[in-house]
């Protein structure tokens, strides 16, 4: 069973929205949110989907849920205070509802909207095969170590940098088992999935996905989406 785990519990305040969370942010007519999760929706090898989102504004989910027909999902929960505890709610979410031994288990931003359908497919090839997964990207610029705050140290080969972005996947027992260690060791604020589970000594697999695959996060991430959007719109006319 192939489980995906979308959070989105986050206010938005790198983007300064006034009126609702950047998650609920319209485009093309709807929501970013669901524009995420049709992605998964749509898969045929998602099974269903767990949602973890602000409270406040889980009976504007599930509103959206029955509109756009997303019966995948099984439970909307709440999200954490930190990314990593909404994480954690989903999971607990993800094993209550559909708790095999063997779920794999594609955890993803909500405001990653540009996911594709091979990145979810090549992320639940590389659980079955290798037991986790981390979508990444090329660098298109150099990376550098910063040293003393103002001085550059290593230049990063680029040949050898990547940027970490989502799924980030892993079998759903082995997630859940280095989260509540973590959360008992009081580590409850990991940058993402793939740095928790390596900080305990897992060993992460690489999938390479696109680029455009964003994260949006500030005003230029939403006009990103939108003109990527309306580009691939275009090419569907036009082609």
């Amino acid at each position: 069973m192939n489980i995906a785990v979308i959070f989105a519990g986050g206010t938005g305040e790198r983007m300064h929205t006034k009126d609702r969370p950047k998650q609920f942010l319209m485009i093309h007519g709807k929501p970013i949110i669901v524009h995420t999760i049709e992605h998964f929706q749509n898969h045929s090898e998602i099974d269903g989907i767990i949602v973890a989102c602000i409270e406040s504004w889980i009976p504007y989910m599930q509103e959206m849920a029955y509109r756009y027909r997303l019966d995948k999902i099984g439970k909307i929960v709440p999200g954490g205070e930190t990314g990593q505890m909404s994480i954690y709610s989903g999971l607990k979410a993800a094993k209550e509802v559909y708790g095999l031994d063997d779920t794999i288990v594609l955890i993803h931003d909500g405001v990653r909207p540009l996911i594709d359908e091979k990145t979810i497919t090549n992320n639940i090839q590389s659980v079955r095969k290798n037991g986790s997964a981390v979508t990444c990207a090329p660098v298109k610029e150099t990376v550098i170590l910063r040293e003393d705050g103002k001085k550059v140290g290593d230049v990063v080969p680029r040949e050898k940098s990547l940027i970490a972005k989502a799924p980030q996947s892993f079998i759903l027992n082995d997630i859940l088992a280095v989260e509540r260690q973590a959360i008992a060791d009081g580590y409850t604020d990991a940058i993402d999935s793939c740095t928790l589970m390596r900080d305990y000594g897992r060993e992460i697999y690489i999938v390479e996905g696109s680029y455009e695959n964003i994260k949006i996060t500030t005003p230029e991430d939403f006009y990103t989406f939108r003109a990527i959007s309306d580009a691939r719109e275009n090419r569907q006319i036009f082609e």
